[in-house]
């Protein structure tokens, strides 16, 4: 690994000395003008054709030494195709050319960015591609395409004995005048061999027993390489029976049929008899009951049939047996005649919980991703967060419903509480925690290079009014809510697993991890991965902690981060869970994992507190604002997070908690504050926490209505702290209940703001709530959002669609008065971009299928169908539902971290911590995965990497809109 990064330094450094040698000998020599670079440029051009029309996609990338500022692109169309609209742009046509300018929002391109425009047309007769495209009267070099890997064997969910080679073969295809060079077949990041002749093959031994994920790589000859779909495989420990799916939906008077094989070739015929184990008797084998395999047929599937009566409804365990073998067994499920998205919805849990698809650890933690290589708010894709773990929960809880078995769902919650809520063992020294006075004040800076921040403890600090209480209710010092992020498989090598603190790179399981942690423009590119348990074992001499607080001495320390959207959401998956068995009459199977959530949301309160317990409401100057004497220091709304920690030593004394000043509007979660303040089953155990919740309730509500645009969208949020230091806003800001308004809290590289994902995660709870109460502020909320939504969104004649991406703000709202609310006439939104990302696609098709249901909205209804419609025609695969998506942001695998001058250290592997550091530098881990030569080859000047990522939360959301869909609609 380390060649490798020194070879890139050196590329660098004579970047540098060219460029400094340059304007020097043009001062010494008078003779050449300065004038602008040349524009370099490449166009990549997508389409979704539907016969008579079609949307075209245009990314346009700069690759350029200087920055693009405004652009006209052009380019020219053979056949009679005509220009109807275009967006992310002014689009144009005169004759056959068509022009493109950029929009007020996007004309600056950044050496080596990109933009994406696009714009829709009709045709008749052939709609044959343009091959030549200019930017500002320049034309662009074509962009090399990579070549096309598919891996066709093994069939994914195939199972091997242990023991027996496991045949890969992959093809592979070249573009643009290109060879095939090479093609790489790997065992998720470890290769397993290289074939340099077609066909491409590897017989692979020695795969360990368990799961795992295989994919394949080629390489062409101009440099260019991509991987494969992965495919996901078992290993058993012996022969076995093998079995596709090991769920199978039947609606009533039906059949459905499975795959039956054996993991191994046998040396006699081998008989396998499949019949009804447990369950439904609605259901029964009828074919395939008895099934015979040869010594030159094993590998072959053979059906077994089963099928529905006409009336019942339920699950049953059907077990495939074989002398000798290891049973296969599979769960089908009867379904009403009508429940075609119920059967989705099975199809779809079949796929994500299938062991050999890679969405799980071994330990039953959902990873972030399949894919390892995937850069967001996770920095690595087998890491997990707290909102994997609460849509894990939401999935077993439809899977109740659907199936009527809440084992799973129970069993969910039971890891999540295992290796996401941390132990008294990662908590040891609450029991010194003084709840009057809860935390030092250090200010929060606007740029990463600020830091450390200073500690002050001369700043007043308010009480903490709910400790005491949470004490007497549950008996404990410790906090019951989830860590936000956890390196699954200790890729980084702290440890930090549960009731361990930095055990190393040798411990396996999960390990806690944090990033980020210096303000506002701290992007996930600039972060530094730490432990939550700092026994100073790596990083610097005082570990990490003086990379973020400046201090006169600094104790080894345990702290923990909660995201209290993921916390609101597994209430929220409790409620239905709950709501659903009840229904069946199996209330009392979920009463005690019910009873968990209502504890985790009293103590979900922290996220309703000012940062420093400070008073709400026109809190300016850290030593002026007023500390709160109570529940004045509370907003009631979901903030940003919560944290707590203290000292790893259980003699030094003392812990810590804060909260956040800073709300955001698609944090909030109506339906949880109603589960929690109005629903028995849920009622928290302390003293106030049912009526902070009631308050909270009518709070988050209030605060919808003083954020929603003009348009109908929902604006950032407020924050009880300007700039995270109680500094002084600018003259006029808006306020709520005297907070100010903020539109983008937290984060701004990217806005928080932005992303429709968070409108359509929002509303979907609102919407909920509204389904269940028929609340007549949530429907005002709600009219005016989706009648917005569904004016921008397109579904297309072959189900194809584009819903919003990025949202740009202008203006604020008005100051909140809850006896005359204003219309906001002077705070707007418009759409930036749209896409078809099918995982907000699936939410948002939740938000209108609750509110379809209530509201008995025809248009909502026909859309929510059409979206998830379209998804399942056009955008399967092997794994799940999921679409390609070009990361232009990962140009910044080469970003600098901040780390000030003289601090040096060194992560878990050995990774070099100091001034010089960039992301890839401290995550050298990242040279070893399958996909990284697509970074290079970027960094390198190519093209934008394209991928096809299937996330846990997304693939989840897809699911969880189908079963939704077939409750409410179907």
């Amino acid at each position: 690994m380390a060649p490798r990064r020194r070879r890139r330094a050196r590329r660098m450094w004579t970047a540098v000395v060219a460029a400094l040698a340059l304007p020097l000998t043009m001062l010494t020599t008078g003779t050449t003008p300065a004038q602008a670079a040349a524009v370099q440029c490449s166009v990549d051009y997508r389409t979704n054709d539907w016969g008579s029309g079609f949307t075209a996609e245009l990314t346009l990338t700069n690759r350029g030494t200087e920055a693009i500022n405004g652009w006209t692109l052009t380019y020219g169309y053979t056949g009679n195709q005509q220009l109807s609209s275009g967006w992310s742009g002014t689009w144009s046509q005169s004759g056959k050319t068509v022009t493109a300018k950029n929009a007020s929002w996007n004309g600056t391109i950044a050496a080596g960015a990109a933009v994406t425009t696009g714009a829709q047309f009709t045709y008749s007769g052939t709609n044959t591609a343009p091959t030549s495209f200019a930017v500002n009267g320049t034309t662009c070099a074509g962009a090399h395409q990579p070549p096309i890997t598919v891996l066709t064997s093994p069939a994914a969910g195939a199972v091997y004995s242990q023991g027996t080679a496991v045949p890969l073969a992959a093809t592979a295809a070249a573009a643009d005048g290109a060879t095939i060079s090479k093609v790489e077949f790997y065992d998720d990041t470890t290769l397993l061999g290289t074939d340099t002749s077609s066909p491409y093959s590897l017989s692979a031994t020695g795969l360990t027993v368990g799961s795992h994920s295989l994919l394949a790589k080629a390489y062409d000859s101009l440099g260019a390489s991509a991987e494969s779909t992965p495919v996901g495989i078992t290993v058993a420990s012996g022969p076995a029976v093998v079995v596709s799916p090991t769920q199978l939906g039947v609606q009533q008077g039906r059949t459905g049929t499975y795959d039956v094989k054996l993991s191994t070739q046998p040396s006699a015929n081998v008989t396998v008899a499949t019949a009804r184990a447990s369950g439904n008797t609605g259901l029964s084998v009828s074919g395939g009951a008895s099934l015979t395999f040869t010594p030159s047929n094993w590998a072959t599937a053979q059906k077994v049939t089963v099928t529905a009566d006409a009336s019942g409804t339920g699950s049953a365990v059907f077990d495939s047996t074989a002398t000798g073998h290891a049973k296969a067994s599979v769960t089908v499920t009867q379904l009403a005649a009508s429940k075609e998205y119920d059967a989705r919805f099975l199809d779809m849990y079949g796929k994500i919980t299938n062991p050999a698809n890679g969405y799980f650890s071994p330990e039953g933690i959902p990873y972030h991703s399949v894919e390892t290589l995937i850069v967001e708010a996770p920095d690595h894709g087998h890491e997990t967060t707290s909102e994997a773990y609460s849509y894990l929960l939401w999935l077993q809880a439809m899977y109740g419903k659907v199936t009527g078995d809440w084992t799973k769902f129970n069993g969910a919650w039971d890891i999540m509480e295992k290796f996401m809520i941390p132990t008294h063992a990662d908590q040891p020294t609450n029991s010194f925690y003084n709840a009057s006075k809860p935390a030092t004040y250090a200010p929060e800076l606007d740029t990463p290079n600020e830091y450390p921040a200073q500690l002050d403890s001369g700043i007043p600090v308010g009480p903490d009014p709910i400790a005491a209480e949470l004490k007497s209710a549950y008996g404990t010092d410790d906090v019951y809510g989830m860590h936000w992020l956890q390196d699954v498989d200790n890729v980084y090598g702290y440890g930090n697993s549960p009731g361990k603190c930095e055990a190393g790179p040798t411990d396996t399981g999960p390990s806690y991890i944090n990033t980020f942690q210096r303000g506002v423009q701290e992007s996930v590119w600039e972060t530094v991965p730490q432990p939550t348990c700092d026994a100073f074992k790596y990083g610097g001499r005082k570990g990490y902690l003086d990379l973020f607080t400046k201090d006169a001495s600094y104790a080894k320390q345990w702290k923990f981060t909660n995201a209290p959207d993921a916390d609101a959401r597994a209430v929220q998956a409790a409620y239905w869970a709950d709501v659903w068995a009840e229904a069946q009459g199996k209330g009392a199977e979920v009463s005690a994992t019910v009873g968990k959530a209502a504890k985790m949301g009293d103590y979900l309160r922290y996220s309703m507190y000012d940062k420093y317990f400070k008073k709400i409401g026109n809190c300016v100057g850290p030593s002026t604002c007023p500390a709160g004497t109570g529940k004045d220091a509370s907003h009631y709304l979901l903030n940003w997070y919560y944290a707590w920690g203290g000292a790893t030593d259980t003699s030094a004394g003392w812990a810590w908690r804060i909260g956040s000043s800073h709300t955001h509007g698609g944090y909030q979660n109506p339906l949880a504050a109603y589960a929690l303040s109005s629903y028995a089953d849920l009622k928290p155990k302390s003293a106030t926490g049912q009526a902070d919740w009631a308050k909270s309730l009518g709070r988050q509500l209030e605060f919808y209505r003083w954020l929603q645009s003009s348009e109908g969208p929902i604006a950032g949020g407020a924050t009880n702290s300007w700039q995270g230091r109680y500094a002084t806003p600018p003259s006029g800001t808006p306020t709520f209940y005297g907070m100010y308004y903020d539109e983008k809290p937290v984060y701004h590289d990217p806005p928080s703001n932005q992303w429709f994902g968070f409108q359509a995660w929002s509303m979907e709870r609102v919407a909920e709530y509204y389904q269940q109460t028929g609340n007549a502020d949530a429907k005002t909320v709600l009219d005016k959002w989706v009648d917005w939504a569904l004016a921008h969104t397109t579904v297309n004649p072959d189900g194809t669609f584009r819903i919003p991406s990025t949202l740009q703000w202008s203006g604020k709202p008005d100051t909140w008065s809850a006896s005359s609310p204003g219309a906001n006439t002077g705070l707007h939104v418009t759409v930036a971009d749209y896409t078809n990302d099918v995982g907000v696609a699936a939410a948002y098709a939740k938000t209108l299928t609750y509110y379809a249901d209530r509201s008995g909205d025809t248009e909502a209804k026909t859309t929510a169908k059409a979206l998830l419609d379209g998804m399942w025609a056009n955008n399967q695969d092997a794994l799940g539902v999921a679409v390609p998506e070009t990361r232009t942001d990962y140009s910044r695998f080469d970003d600098a971290v901040y780390i000030p001058s003289g601090w040096s250290g060194t992560m878990p592997n050995g990774d070099a911590v100091n001034s010089s550091s960039t992301f890839e530098s401290i995550r050298s881990f990242y040279e070893d995965d399958p996909a990284w030569s697509k970074i290079e080859a970027y960094l390198a000047g190519g093209a934008a990497p394209s991928f096809t990522y299937h996330r846990f939360w997304a693939q989840a959301d897809i699911a969880l809109a189908m079963g939704s869909y077939a409750e409410l609609l179907e």
